[in-house]
């Protein structure tokens, strides 16, 4: 590194890539963040690679010299994942965007760089889908679920980015690329390379190539609201379901914060009260059946009312649904988000959990809307504060750290879809205890300059 703390880039003019070298400041700046709270840091250049062979020249070069290396791609994660925290490149894989469907094989291998809502568009045509249902998927691409394991509404039915991946391609930190799994259904061939990149948030190596298996589009989709006197009373519902013989398609919690937000801002007519939302997948018949199930789980913990959607209620419930954090922003002049927090409990201890957020919200004076896909125990919350009050922005922080070791301590997790970045790497310990150690170890085997997305993930030493 030079003395001001920056790192000499100018060999990246010299290397024989496809894509661009910019180094403007104003594209350095556009680098700099994501959509989270976290301190932006400028990279010293960036690369918009266009191809596997791009990426495999970047790193070896980078590796060559110590320069670290900040993966990103749509920039729509808001843990700080693709903050060049430490400078060097940003190796930006979006332009990596190609496609390819084999709907016999129900398979899709794509590049790192598909935005997730454009490649299920793709494959509504063959009657197939990519199937986790983020909620960004209109930014998001897929090798960043990849490196956060990302998930969303549909998670409960159809698992997480990491059930769906057949094979990677991955560039290693010297450039080298490898690949892991293979392009079949089953495989017991080996240690099970691919699962450990997933999730690793590019500290171990880069994507530059992930082959996806697809879920045919459900023949029948109903939906129901169900709402309950208090908190505790819907996360029992949410138990009671999951314990029953199906598995919904999805289930959302929103709290009476989060309705009474989407009735002030959207007119979204919902009652004030804490309450699911439930789709249901399958054939006519079964879908019928399951709405039968669903509703008596539902009324064995104290339902107060159960009403059934069509289409068109459908897509006006989903649209709330997903208005929730621009309502939640909007909800005072002078505040906004400080950040969507992001916990998983087993289901068990779901009524647990939203508990103790409507607990530390009112302890710590914070008005906190909360909605979470319930149906695995994932819980969302949002606390609004003005993030020019440090008084009040402390205390939202007080509320996430606590929230985090609640669920901890419940046998769950610090985060279910967002990944560890730079908020939760104080957690990682905490969590894992000796799994650490192992995990600083893999990092340094395959990393040894420590050159990939340094000070993400792994706590320090």
């Amino acid at each position: 590194m030079t003395p001001d703390g920056e790192y000499d880039v100018s060999f990246l003019d010299d290397l024989s890539v496809e894509g661009s070298v910019v180094t403007d400041r104003a594209t350095l700046e556009a680098y700099s963040h994501d959509e989270g709270p976290h301190t932006a840091h400028y990279p010293d250049g960036v690369v918009r690679a266009m191809s596997a062979g791009d990426v495999s020249t970047v790193l070896e070069a980078c590796h060559a010299r110590g320069v670290a290396v900040t993966p990103r791609s749509g920039g729509s994660s808001i843990e700080g994942n693709p903050i060049p925290v430490e400078g060097g490149v940003v190796l930006d894989t979006l332009p990596m965007d190609s496609v390819e469907i084999r709907p016999a094989d129900r398979l899709a291998v794509v590049g790192p760089g598909v935005i997730y809502d454009e490649l299920n568009s793709k494959l509504e045509l063959h009657g197939l889908r990519f199937a986790p249902g983020i909620a960004a998927g209109d930014l998001a691409t897929v090798g960043g679920m990849v490196a956060n394991n990302a998930s969303g509404l549909n998670a409960v039915k159809y698992g997480v980015t990491g059930d769906h991946i057949r094979r990677l391609t991955v560039a290693l930190a010297d450039g080298e690329t490898v690949q892991c799994g293979r392009d079949v259904a089953k495989s017991s061939s080996g240690y099970q390379l691919k699962d450990l990149f997933v999730g690793s948030e590019g500290t171990l190596g880069i994507v530059t190539e992930v082959a996806l298996a697809l879920e045919p589009l459900p023949a029948e989709r109903r939906a129901a609201l169900a709402t309950f006197p208090t908190r505790g009373a819907a996360g029992k519902a949410v138990a009671n379901i999951m314990a029953s013989p199906l598995t919904p398609g999805a289930i959302e919690y929103l709290d009476s914060g989060a309705a009474g937000l989407l009735n002030e801002t959207d007119d979204a007519d919902l009652p004030i009260s804490p309450q699911l939302l439930i789709e249901l997948h399958g054939t006519n018949n079964g879908v019928t059946a399951d709405l039968d199930t669903v509703k008596a789980s539902c009324e064995a913990a104290d339902c107060v009312a159960f009403e059934t959607a069509g289409e068109a209620e459908m897509a006006r419930l989903w649209s709330a649904r997903r208005n929730v954090y621009p309502a939640a922003c909007e909800y005072r002049s002078d505040a906004t988000v400080a950040f969507i927090g992001d916990v998983v409990v087993p289901v068990s201890k779901y009524p647990d959990i939203v508990r103790k957020a409507a607990e530390l919200s009112e302890e710590l004076d914070l008005t906190v809307p909360c909605v979470g896909h319930a149906g695995d125990g994932n819980l969302h919350f949002l606390p609004i504060a003005d993030l020019d009050d440090e008084q009040e922005f402390e205390r939202a922080t007080e509320l996430n750290d606590r929230m985090v070791r609640a669920a901890i301590s419940m046998g769950g997790t610090s985060t279910g879809e967002h990944g560890v970045g730079i908020g939760k790497r104080k957690f990682m310990r905490e969590e894992h205890a000796a799994g650490v150690d192992l995990m600083q170890e893999i990092k340094a085997a395959v990393d040894p300059n420590g050159i990939l997305n340094p000070g993400k993930l792994l706590p320090d030493h």
